[in-house]
């Protein structure tokens, strides 16, 4: 029997509202020997998006609700310590849907959510859960292949200092985009979006006037917009988008702790008028594209054209508190938790 203990991070109680570093609890558990074909994983980040939320709630949805008991759902990083698998020999850095916990036992196959990845030579880990992650790839597929923009577009991004929406504004821009404004909370992540990863404009949803910000900044309509906040953010684009626009919904973390769903766009009938597409869509339909997005996605970061933020906490006991830290607005770029050294 293996000698080390697994720190673990499960459901406690479904959310009510907001969700409690209380709706989660510690426990400690002895890991089973590796069988032949298995390989032993000890987690070195963690990482947080704001979707996980929906998974708290017992609804039926594209992935199983997480149970009440099962260690907390999310991707990791991590290096192989122990091996019975050629393929996964120690050292090799694999991320993963391994969860809340400090260690994992996997035999390389698919999960509930999809492959277990190696690490390239030369890539930092963390970087396999942000911008060559699902974080990047989010922002890739959704822009480029559900929002389709042209050469000359005005686009417009809400969240836009959260991990996906940064790296999403970027893209636009690599893509040719005339204009491309962001949507933040505060004066300090706007001025991050413009002065550092070079987006045109950017509006504080929390000190002005966004509607008529946009009207401002978009004279002529918005094209595309990349929508991660719904709610009054999305009424405003409504009301401000060009003849023919597209309006791509990634998420809508406005409302993923509200104890009961919130009312539908009131400006809706603007798809109709002006003729919009608006289209949602979920990072798991383009898994078997992974590849091919990751290598250019991986090749704009070496040119130096796309900028990634990490925002990383420390302790894995800190790991229920730094989850909350996404509905707080604390983060800018991708949330973190680094809760081991690598060997």
């Amino acid at each position: 029997m293996s000698n080390r203990v697994n720190g673990q991070w499960r459901l406690k109680s479904r959310p009510q509202g907001m969700v409690k570093v209380s709706d989660f609890e510690r426990a400690d558990e002895p890991l089973r020997d590796i069988e032949d074909g298995e390989f032993l994983v000890r987690n070195i980040y963690l990482a947080f998006e704001p979707a996980m939320r929906g998974w708290l709630n017992d609804v039926k949805s594209y992935v199983p609700p997480v149970q009440i008991g099962e260690v907390m759902r999310a991707s990791s990083v991590g290096q192989v310590v122990e091996s019975r698998n050629a393929d996964y020999p120690v050292g090799t850095f694999v991320n993963g849907m391994f969860g809340w916990q400090e260690y994992a036992i996997s035999d390389g196959n698919p999960g509930v959510m999809g492959r277990i990845g190696k690490v390239p030579e030369g890539i930092d880990p963390a970087l396999t859960l942000s911008a060559l992650g699902g974080t990047g790839l989010t922002a890739y597929f959704g822009l480029l292949e559900v929002g389709r923009p042209k050469e000359g577009d005005v686009i417009v991004v809400s969240g836009a200092a959260g991990a996906t929406g940064s790296v999403a504004g970027q893209i636009a821009k690599i893509k040719g985009a005339s204009k491309v404004v962001g949507i933040a909370g505060g004066e300090a992540k706007c001025r991050w979006l413009t002065d550092e990863l070079g987006f045109d404009a950017a509006i504080d949803y929390k000190a002005e006037d966004v509607q008529a910000r946009l009207r401002e900044e978009c004279p002529k309509g918005i094209d595309l917009f990349f929508d991660n906040v719904g709610g009054d953010i999305l009424d405003a684009a409504l009301l401000n988008m060009a003849q023919n626009g597209t309006i791509v919904l990634c998420g809508g973390i406005s409302s993923y702790n509200s104890e009961e769903l919130p009312p539908g766009p009131k400006n809706y009938m603007q798809l109709v008028i002006r003729r919009c597409r608006m289209e949602g869509f979920i990072l798991i339909d383009f898994f078997d594209r992974a590849g091919e997005a990751m290598a250019e996605l991986a090749q704009w970061i070496a040119e130096g054209k796309l900028k990634h933020a990490e925002d990383i906490q420390e302790g894995f006991e800190n790991t229920p508190a730094t989850f909350l830290r996404l509905f707080e607005g604390k983060n800018r770029g991708k949330q973190l938790i680094r809760i081991a050294q690598p060997m």
